[in-house]
């Protein structure tokens, strides 16, 4: 049966409504999908900057921890340098450093030294072995060791030896180019046969000259009597400022040091030399 004319209108007009809808659903789904992405999208960036910033908040916060903790040791290392040197209680170093300080008895004299490197390696004043045949040193524990030179400058007064003893720590030396006037220093040596004296005073000057023309010696008032020489001069940090050299006689606390750098050039120059000649 054929469709009358009204109802192929009525059919076309409700296939075309039909196709309509499905196209406007299919836009609004398509903006919807796309809506959605611009969205999500919009997120992860705003996630990712969020994350970016957080993790810069966080390295400097961690920065900034670091600065504080560092400050805070600095903080505590000043502190117990004040306390050192307000309450001039040296005994804690005391304690821990004259235990790299030794006797030298020649057969001629008795003078002082301390451990300036592991091994065994000690240093003292070059005139403590002049003149001398016979030689040997007694450590903080009583124990006694053969000696044996390993090379010297006499215009430094210097001289570097070694026993055969590994076991003693060595003294730290300190940059002498950093010492004050007015800084206190102590002085651990053997003066007149008195083992293992110590004398406690102040830097009275430094870069003082010495008979050997150089401006290399600080001045103390700490007491320097015959037997001090070769000795250490000790600062409130523990660290070697300068060997006990000479006292200007007649005069009252006018002891001399030379200062720890040259020492340590001595050191570094004359180890270069003994390692070239298989001494060391």
């Amino acid at each position: 049966m054929k469709m009358k004319k009204h109802h192929k209108i009525i059919l076309s007009g409700i296939t075309s409504l039909l196709i309509l809808v499905v196209i406007a659903n299919s836009v609004f789904l398509y903006w919807v999908y796309e809506k959605a992405n611009m969205d999500y999208d919009n997120l992860r960036n705003k996630i990712d900057s969020l994350q970016a910033d957080t993790q810069s908040k966080f390295n400097t916060l961690s920065e900034n921890l670091k600065s504080v903790n560092s400050q805070v040791g600095s903080l505590n290392k000043d502190l117990t340098q004040l306390k050192t040197s307000v309450s001039a209680d040296f005994s804690a170093i005391i304690d821990k450093s004259i235990k790299s300080v030794v006797t030298i008895r020649t057969d001629i004299s008795q003078a002082s030294g301390f451990f300036i490197a592991n091994n065994g390696y000690i240093i003292t004043n070059a005139h403590v072995m002049e003149g001398a045949t016979a030689a040997s040193i007694i450590t903080y524990d009583g124990k006694a060791y053969d000696v044996y030179r390993i090379g010297g400058d006499e215009d430094m007064d210097l001289i570097l030896l070694k026993i055969d003893e590994t076991s003693y720590a060595p003294l730290e030396l300190a940059n002498s180019d950093e010492v004050k006037i007015g800084e206190k220093v102590i002085a651990i040596g053997n003066p007149l046969g008195l083992q293992f004296s110590v004398s406690e005073g102040i830097v009275s000057a430094i870069h003082r000259q010495g008979e050997n023309g150089l401006n290399a010696y600080i001045q103390t008032d700490a007491a320097l009597n015959p037997g001090n020489s070769g000795g250490p001069l000790i600062n409130n940090q523990g660290k070697v400022v300068g060997i006990n050299n000479f006292k200007v006689g007649g005069g009252e606390s006018l002891g001399f040091a030379l200062e720890s750098n040259y020492i340590k050039d001595f050191v570094n120059d004359i180890g270069q030399m003994a390692y070239k000649k298989n001494l060391i």
